[in-house]
């Protein structure tokens, strides 16, 4: 008989550590204004440029772009095809780009490859010698800190060794210590992928308002749900109630174009 109270009892107060935790949760969620749709319209890649206008055959050669597909390889924090196109078609015109979060430096190697001979790229990691320079806020999860983490593990990097290389500027430093002033509001690129927890979303944002110009074009990554990287759902909802963010068609890509002066 004893032996049965126990098993109620262990069941009881399991039940009740499952409850408590679901409602914690919930109201974290609630709190952050996680759940429900997206408050960031969604919008076709033609609004962010030009060069994306759509002919009679869909794309016109203005997109073109020396490209690295992804195809079915599973790339350390890579984006999709569509996104990488998107983002080499982006430098076609640009002169300063600036890259929070370097990872495999695939980005930085399409930003070089297809940008006019003048332009220069500028991309953060943190090196993995400096890893317990990583600064969690309040909120952010070990999940989210172990992501960048393993993300910053490259010191050579796509770019490494090819004709592109002297038009990347390598900057080794934890996205909260980054001083950005030299290149403040002189960007016409932005493109905000390191750490996905809310604490550094929030900072790199930070960055890359400051960086961008008049009429130059911010992009975050990862804008998914809220459960994929929640803590890039939960900044930028917020940061949806100031500026007119847009949730670029069939990308996780979230875009802001600073007013022209």
């Amino acid at each position: 008989m004893r032996w049965h109270l126990a098993i109620d009892a262990a069941l009881v107060l399991a039940v009740a550590f499952v409850a408590l935790h679901w409602w914690r949760t919930l109201g974290r969620l609630r709190a952050a204004r996680m759940t429900g749709p997206s408050p960031i319209p969604t919008v076709g890649v033609e609004t962010l440029d030009c060069a994306f206008a759509q002919g009679a055959f869909g794309p016109t050669p203005d997109a073109e772009v020396s490209f690295v597909g992804r195809a079915s390889a599973e790339v350390l924090g890579g984006t999709s095809d569509a996104e990488s196109w998107i983002l080499a078609v982006l430098a076609k015109r640009a002169r300063l780009m600036f890259e929070l979060g370097t990872c495999t430096g695939k980005t930085a190697y399409l930003w070089a490859r297809n940008s006019r001979p003048d332009a220069r790229v500028v991309t953060v990691t943190l090196h993995p010698d400096d890893v317990a320079r990583y600064a969690p806020g309040q909120g952010d999860t070990d999940g989210e800190m172990r992501a960048a983490l393993e993300e910053s593990q490259f010191t050579r990097f796509l770019y490494t060794g090819t004709d592109v290389e002297g038009k990347i500027s390598q900057i080794f430093s934890d996205t909260k210590a980054l001083d950005t002033s030299p290149w403040a509001g002189q960007c016409d690129l932005v493109f905000v992928d390191a750490s996905h927890a809310y604490s550094y979303v929030l900072n790199d944002t930070r960055h890359a308002l400051a960086l961008v110009r008049p009429g130059g074009l911010v992009l975050w990554h990862d804008y998914v749900s809220p459960a994929h990287c929640s803590g890039v759902w939960r900044a930028l909802n917020e940061l949806a109630r100031e500026l007119p963010l847009t949730r670029v068609a069939r990308t996780s890509l979230v875009a802001y174009r600073r007013p022209a002066a």
